[in-house]
């Protein structure tokens, strides 16, 4: 039901404003709800990060998948179990941008002969996270076209590599389609693995649909519809220069439609799990050495006013009751 829910919410983003631009609501659509959107996910967003890096982390808890440096002789993985600032900006360069993590995934399976658990590679997660990725930090420079008059030449690069196989007219972006794949795998995987869809809430399913409309919504208007590229610049255009205005020649419904889905995309990002995309700078378990063995851990949360007790001050104030009661002390009386 979860799963049915967002597909419903989902379709209604589409469906209304789609409605209202036929009943001269395209203002509202085209230039109030992305001001909207926009607001509220600088504003969001900041404040997460801010109340992120104000938290304090009162233990060393770094993530460790490798050995830990201690005796010279014995070979440490200072990647896996950073011991020092190199070592974590290593880490985190390779998890930011190749996912390390989740290339190190597997799968869980009970055996019939035992039976037994086993464990084997499962790299279809990985990769299918990674095209997805990817293919949305290309199209979003894709769409920088739209925003910047003229537009830069990196942009122009990305537009090529991008439709280097010169498939159709208009020629076909390859992000469209592995963009589609890859969010498709991933919703597949929630809907058909019972193990992870009786974890899956809605809060999983909901990003994953409103993805899927935006994709395929803008395939629909470039390859379907084929809308007014210029009237839809011009209207990016005054938006971005705060000049809206809407454009003299009449817009598709599906550019709203799409706008619309962009902008709940916007509104949704700061107060749901897709603030990983901040978060994983700001997460303890992977930006922190692991130094617990060879410096002090402050805790933050320490009172000031309460200063160290040593055990031998304590054993100090109770020397001679630990004498009577039979305990070793270090020092006698």
């Amino acid at each position: 039901m979860a799963a049915f829910y967002s597909f419903l919410a989902v379709l209604a983003l589409i469906v209304i404003p789609w409605l209202g631009v036929g009943m001269g609501m395209g203002a509202l659509f085209g230039i109030v709800l992305p001001y909207i959107a926009i607001i509220i996910f600088m504003v969001g967003f900041t404040m997460r990060i801010v109340d992120w890096a104000k938290s304090p982390v009162p233990f060393c808890i770094p993530t460790t998948g490798g050995q830990q440096k201690s005796l010279p002789w014995i070979k440490n993985s200072p990647w896996d179990n950073p011991y020092d600032k190199k070592g974590v900006f290593m880490r985190m360069v390779l998890e930011v941008l190749c996912f390390r993590s989740l290339f190190r995934n597997t799968s869980v399976k009970l055996q019939q002969e035992g039976p037994k658990v086993g464990y084997s590679s499962e790299k279809s997660l990985w990769l299918f996270a990674l095209i997805f990725h990817y293919c949305f930090l290309l199209i979003l420079v894709r769409h920088l076209r739209f925003f910047m008059a003229p537009v830069p030449y990196p942009v122009h690069i990305a537009e090529f590599l991008d439709s280097i196989l010169q498939i159709g007219l208009p020629v076909m972006y390859q992000s469209d389609a592995l963009i589609l794949a890859g969010l498709l795998f991933l919703l597949a995987r929630r809907v058909f693995d019972g193990k992870v869809r009786y974890i899956s809430l809605m809060q999983d399913y909901f990003p994953l649909l409103l993805l899927v409309g935006i994709v395929v919504t803008g395939i629909w208007m470039r390859y379907v519809v084929k809308v007014d590229v210029i009237a839809v610049k011009e209207l990016a255009m005054g938006i971005v220069t705060l000049h809206p205005h809407m454009p003299k020649a009449a817009i598709d419904p599906s550019v709203y439609a799409h706008l619309t889905l962009v902008c709940a995309l916007f509104i949704y990002f700061p107060f749901s799990k897709l603030m990983h995309m901040g978060g994983v700078f700001l997460s303890p378990t992977r930006v922190a050495p692991n130094m617990s063995r060879r410096a002090m851990w402050v805790n933050p949360w320490n009172d000031p006013s309460i200063k160290p007790h040593s055990y031998a001050a304590y054993e100090d104030d109770f020397r001679e009751k630990m004498i009577e009661a039979g305990l070793p002390v270090d020092k006698q009386a």
